[in-house]
């Protein structure tokens, strides 16, 4: 027979199970909630939520408001026992788009997944795969950015017909139908570099919603896979599906 303090706690897991929200749609989030996601952490499961609050971090970096949440002694004592980052960001290594700084966020908040030219393998996908399929992270993001080194490298390969030296050509080869779809498209050579970024933003972002583990994870609303490119110049990022 189950005793009181069992039964009591099975009566608040049940209270709360009833009570807690379903997760919102991007045409619901509120202005509100977008301020409210600047500075409360997105719960797991909601990716609609967890987007806004990138946006309006991104919103503070570009306006020199940065607030650099979620740092000092006291977040890592809380973090020490266990994570729960609200989105993973798949980047290019350039140093110049730190995604920590470029989003706002502070520790435990992000998990940050960077190559050159964000190109991927077998190792990288399962680096993207743990966040959203063992610790129910909403939100992961493809994030392209302007006027990126590798891409311009391996453009100015194809371009010269020139091997690139030792693993380089390996981040060449990966960038080759990200140029190819580019020239498809009509991209004009001095267009080339940005032209191809957007296309390998858009055929990782297609890869990751056929990857085994996160499309059912997707086709059940847990989560949400988005491109997004970044401007050197303004320190904007657009996103786009």
């Amino acid at each position: 027979m189950m005793d009181r303090r069992a039964a009591l706690r099975a009566g608040v897991f049940t209270a709360a199970a009833l009570t807690v929200p379903a997760p919102a749609t991007a045409a619901q989030v509120t202005a509100a909630q977008v301020t409210a996601a600047a500075v409360e952490p997105a719960p797991a499961g909601t990716p609609a939520l967890a987007l806004a609050r990138l946006r309006a971090g991104n919103e503070r970096w570009c306006g020199d408001r940065a607030s650099h949440p979620d740092t000092g002694a006291a977040r890592r004592f809380e973090l020490a026992a266990g994570q729960e980052p609200f989105a993973v960001v798949f980047s290019c290594i350039d140093s110049r788009v730190p995604p920590e700084l470029v989003f706002d966020q502070g520790l435990g908040d992000l998990m940050v997944v960077r190559t050159a030219g964000h190109t991927h393998d077998p190792l990288v996908a399962g680096s993207l795969e743990y966040g959203p399929a063992e610790l129910a992270t909403p939100l992961l993001v493809v994030l392209g950015h302007q006027r990126c080194g590798a891409v311009t490298t391996a453009v100015e390969c194809f371009r010269d017909h020139r091997r690139p030296p030792g693993h380089l050509a390996d981040i060449a080869h990966d960038l080759r139908r990200p140029y190819d779809e580019a020239l498809r498209l009509g991209a004009a050579p001095g267009d080339l570099v940005e032209a191809t970024v957007h296309a390998q933003t858009r055929q990782t972002v297609a890869a990751l919603h056929h990857d085994r583990l996160l499309r059912p994870l997707i086709e059940a609303g847990r989560l949400r896979v988005v491109g997004a490119y970044y401007s050197l110049d303004s320190g904007r990022v657009a996103f786009s599906d």
